[in-house]
Parts: C-alpha cells; structure tokens; sequence
C-alpha cells in the first residue's frame, strides 16, 4: 500500500494531468543528495534538460557555520518527495516513461545519501526501472559535455565545498587522480576566512555564503594590494593545499584591525582590496597546479597538443575571479581550451546526475536492475590514484603569472550569471 501510494503522488501530485511524453528516446531521471541541496531532474539523450526540481538549504546552514548533518537529512527527507514531482511535473511526463533512475551514491555525507537512494530505490522498484549509481564528483567533471562537445580525454580541475581535485578524463568511467586538496578545501577556507572577517555583519552579504561575499566584495578590490604566499611550491606534484590562507588571513585581519581600531562587530576598512587580493592567491595556486598537469600529460604522452582542454567544474567554479583567471591562462599561456558549466551547473543539482546517468545509459555501463541492494559511500575516492606518478616525474614548473590589469578587463567583460 505505501509503495501504490508513493507512484499516485509521484504522478497525480496536485492535481495535475501529465501529457505523455510521445517521444521514443531514452529518459533519465536523476537525483541529487549528497550534502544539503536536494535536486532531481530529467534529462533526454539528445542533451535536453526536460524539467528539474530543487530546494537548498543553504540559509539554513549558514546560520550555523556550516552544514549541519542530522539538520540537512531533516530537510531531504521533507524536500524529496516534492522535489521529484516538480522534475516530473516540469519535464511533462510519469515515472513510466523514465528509462532508468540515476542516483548520487557517492561520495558525500552518508545520512544525505542515504535519503536520496532508499527514494530511488522505492521509485526503481514500484516502475521497475534500472538504477545507475553516481559518483558525485564524476558527475560534475562532466557536466560540461552536456552543452559543449568535449571529446575525451581532457583535464578537468574540481573545486568546491569539499574538494579540489584535478583528473585526467579518458572515459565515462576512466578517471586519473592527478592532484588532490592536502589539507581544507578551497570553499571550506573561503568561508572560514569570510567569517573571520565579519562579511555577515554586512547587510549586502547577509544571505550570502563565504565564498559568494568574499566575490561581491572582491568586485571592487585591487587583487594586487597583498601578496598571499603561493602555496607549496617546493612540492614537485598536482596536491593543492589551502591551510596556509587562512593563517595568512588571520595575522593581516588582525593587524589591519589594531591599526584602525575596528571594533569586535566591525569590518576591515581594506576589505575589498583583500578579498580581491585573497582569490587573486587561490587563482595562482590552481594556475600552478594546472601548468604542472598538462606538463606531466604530456611528458608521459596522455594527451596530445590537439587534446588540450581544461574544463573546470564544482561549486568554486562558480566564482568568477578565480574563473576568467584560469580561463586567461589557459588560453594565453597553455594554448588550451577552456570550459567551465554556468554558475547553476556547478553547484550540486539533479541535472548533472541525470546527464551522467545518460552518458552511461548510452555507454551501456554502470546499470543495475532495480533489485540491486545500493549503498551509499561516503568516502570513497576518485578514479585511479596516479599521484605517485606525478611526484615521481618532479617536473618542474616556473611559478606562474597574472597580469593583473588585462585580467581585470578580461573579467568586466564577461558574464557568467547564467
């Protein structure tokens, strides 16, 4: 009885008639809740975003310092029900037309995760549906060929919330570790930062979170009036490491703070020109990284000078500073190609689930039957480790270069809210 009611609300939700979805291609339908954004969405194997549905809990979280986990599986679970209706209910179709039901297993936060895949499973079992389990950070590294043509292999470099990570892609399923974050990632720290310097007492960055308010600031800083320190230099690999930020931040902020005599609820008088300053350091760091990647690529004959594409993805993408630098170097100094998904695609949401669902659909690789027990793992890793490899090959790499001036006009002239 519980599962004939869930398919009437699934396809009767509101009253609302669904008109069939008369065409004869492939239909996935995907589902997102690996932290604290629920998302579904459908998506067709002509790279057509049907209908999505979405809730975040972001001002919720930001509240708290950061995300809550029994707080976030709360709200999935009052959020899943809904949210897969209005991806249905916008897409104009049933669950019965869906071909197969993907769904983020990994890696994440093990109670959010759970919420999205005991849903698919019950959605799986009532259509009889295939399910195919996602790797969330998979997913982002390939949004990008769902509005571009990007033939494999290509690098990709993942920065959010949770990770930075920089992959050589062969495949839909063929991932090269190349470099991972060492210590906090790149979000983590912005938002540290962001409330070390009291953004949030500002009321233009009130419902902003760390990493949105240090960027609107950053808008009319100077990213050339302090000199954060490029981090690991010495290391001869694609690591990244963002803890020396932070303590570099604090001793600034705290002197700035003596010399003005800022009070405890107050804002450095500085704060544009550091926050530019401080992505500017993030910027660099990356460069670095990505210089050292496309070297060993190319040294061990992984990519040819035709196949030089750099597609940057994750909620850091979103940030775009930090992506028209990495855009003006890839283009000026590695001859590359550069893509990154707009700010709504790089963020968590169902779209990139149901996209990866669709390119292993047509692959015909990574599909379960619905009886498949799945189960969710958090911590699990990112293709095959070849970090070693990198170390091994110690190139070496000029500390790279921004010019700052043609950057910034780079950046006013681009636009990337959509």
């Amino acid at each position: 009885m519980k599962l004939i009611n869930l398919l009437r609300s699934i396809n009767c939700a509101k009253n609302i008639s669904y008109r069939k979805y008369s065409h004869a291609k492939r239909l996935v339908l995907g589902i997102e809740t690996s932290c604290d954004d629920t998302g579904a969405a459908v998506v067709d194997e002509d790279k057509t975003v049907l209908g999505e549905g979405y809730e975040s809990q972001m001002k919720i979280h930001l509240d708290n310092g950061g995300v809550i986990p029994h707080i976030a599986v709360h709200f999935h679970k009052e959020n899943i029900k809904s949210v897969v209706s209005s991806a249905l209910t916008s897409s104009k179709i049933s669950l019965e037309d869906v071909s197969a039901i993907a769904v983020t297993t990994k890696p994440g936060l093990r109670g959010s995760l759970l919420v999205g895949v005991e849903y698919a499973k019950e959605l799986a079992k009532i259509s009889q549906k295939p399910l195919i389990p996602i790797h969330h950070m998979e997913a982002h590294a390939l949004t990008a060929r769902l509005l571009n043509d990007i033939p494999f292999p290509f690098l990709c470099l993942l920065a959010s919330g949770g990770h930075c990570q920089i992959t050589l892609i062969k495949g839909i399923d063929e991932f090269y570790l190349l470099g991972d974050s060492q210590h906090n990632s790149p979000g983590e720290v912005l938002d540290k930062i962001a409330r070390r310097l009291k953004l949030q007492n500002l009321p233009e960055c009130y419902e902003m979170s760390g990493g949105k308010a240090i960027e609107h600031m950053a808008k009319k800083g100077d990213p050339s009036a302090y000199k954060f320190p490029l981090p690991m230099v010495q290391y001869r690999d694609c690591n990244f490491s963002f803890s020396g930020f932070p303590s570099y931040s604090t001793f600034t902020i705290e002197r700035e703070e003596e010399k003005y005599d800022v009070p405890a609820d107050g804002v450095i008088p500085s704060v544009h020109d550091f926050c530019a300053s401080l992505l500017h350091g993030y910027a660099l760091h990356m460069i670095h990284r990505i210089h050292r990647a496309f070297a060993y690529c190319e040294e061990e004959n992984l990519i040819s000078d035709d196949q030089r594409i750099l597609v940057f993805s994750g909620g850091v993408a979103c940030n775009t500073y930090i992506r028209s630098a990495l855009e003006h170097s890839c283009v000026k100094d590695l001859k590359a190609k550069f893509y990154a998904p707009p700010p709504k695609l790089c963020t968590d949401n169902g779209i990139m689930i149901a996209w990866n669902g669709m390119e292993k659909l047509k692959a015909n690789t990574g599909i379960v039957p619905y009886t498949e027990n799945l189960i969710p793992d958090p911590d699990c890793t990112l293709g095959i480790d070849i970090r070693h490899s990198v170390k091994k090959a110690s190139i070496k790499i000029k500390s790279p270069k921004l010019d700052v001036k043609n950057e910034k006009e780079d950046l006013e002239l681009r636009s990337y809210s959509e």
